[in-house]
């Protein structure tokens, strides 16, 4: 659901920008004031791994389309809502710049569609009312799935109202809104359905990794050992999973298609000039390969990199404001 910067004017795109602005300072400002700190090595950890399985595009049969999962549900399941909305502000700014996998002009934009909902929405609401109580699988998997659906509904609905303010008279609004929400309901669901697996997966190895408001059950792995065992998925699926991953169109691509008949609108203006210009001087592997190449090793390459990439930098800020946070003065 990675918007391009041709969907989006610079007043729809500034005022997306000020929106995310404002959930990640609110997000700053919580964990500053939580008497818990951020747990730094899971959020570069599992920001690699969001990362890696973004790479993953899984085929929707029978309508030619493929969608990949967004993560900031299971993200905020493992980080709490704040550190994981961070933590895909690094996945996404990482994807812009260095793979030029969305515009920077809409990367504010797609903060909002992409992780707001999913953290803030399906992991701080959702997640919590939904496993309330004694927890288990059956729960999770409940709470992954309405939580996606919802996150994604709303992510795909808040697209087609920014095209709309933006004036792209190529995607009708209603005709935008029948091929988007039906595709994306079929995403997320099977989105919640890996969710729900990857969080059951923890939930019976290492429960206290969850976020949770119930006591759960004793740990058979290792802080260590899950963090490694991560890492390693993290590495093997962009570096490798990823060369099966669906050719076909996501699920804006496919909707775009469907209603303008290209996924390639064209942008004007010298905003829209500059911020191209500077995306290709940043974006060394476009499109997850090497520039003007569609190897597996440029492929393996780009999933291995970025991955590490995101990795060190959820690791560096987190460790930041944990610092900072240490540093205030408590009230007396």
């Amino acid at each position: 659901m990675h918007m391009s910067d041709a969907l989006l004017t610079p007043a729809v795109a500034g005022t997306m920008y000020a929106a995310s602005a404002i959930a990640v300072g609110a997000a700053v400002t919580k964990i500053r004031k939580s008497p818990q700190s951020v747990k730094v090595a899971e959020a570069g950890v599992m920001g690699a791994f969001v990362f890696a399985a973004q790479m993953i595009n899984f085929s929707i049969p029978g309508t030619g389309s493929s969608g990949h999962i967004c993560g900031g549900m299971l993200l905020a399941a493992v980080l709490g809502p704040a550190a994981g909305f961070l933590t895909m502000a690094v996945v996404l700014l990482v994807q812009c710049l260095l793979f030029a996998d969305g515009g920077i002009l809409a990367y504010g934009a797609n903060l909002w569609n992409m992780a707001f909902y999913g953290c803030m929405l399906g992991g701080g609401v959702i997640w919590p009312l939904m496993t309330k109580g004694e927890l288990t699988r059956k729960k999770i998997f409940a709470a992954s799935i309405v939580g996606n659906i919802v996150a994604l509904q709303l992510g795909a609905f808040s697209v087609t109202l920014e095209t709309l303010a933006s004036g792209i008279t190529k995607l009708p609004f209603s005709a935008f809104v029948l091929a988007m929400l039906p595709i994306h309901l079929a995403i997320g669901t099977v989105e919640g359905l890996i969710t729900g697996a990857v969080l059951s997966f923890v939930y019976d190895t290492r429960p206290e990794m969850l976020e949770v408001n119930s006591a759960v059950s004793t740990s058979r792995f290792s802080r260590s050992a899950m963090l490694a065992i991560f890492t390693a998925a993290a590495l093997a699926v962009g570096g490798l999973l990823s060369l099966a991953a669906s050719s076909s169109p996501d699920g804006l691509e496919w909707s775009m298609e469907k209603v303008a008949g290209t996924s390639e609108l064209e942008s004007s203006g010298d905003l829209h000039s500059e911020a191209a210009a500077v995306q290709e001087k940043t974006a060394l592997l476009p499109d997850y390969n090497l520039p003007e190449s569609e190897s597996a090793g440029g492929n393996i390459l780009s999933g291995v990199v970025g991955s590490l990439i995101v990795l060190a930098i959820c690791c560096l800020a987190c460790g930041a404001l944990n610092l900072r946070r240490n540093r205030q003065p408590t009230a007396s």
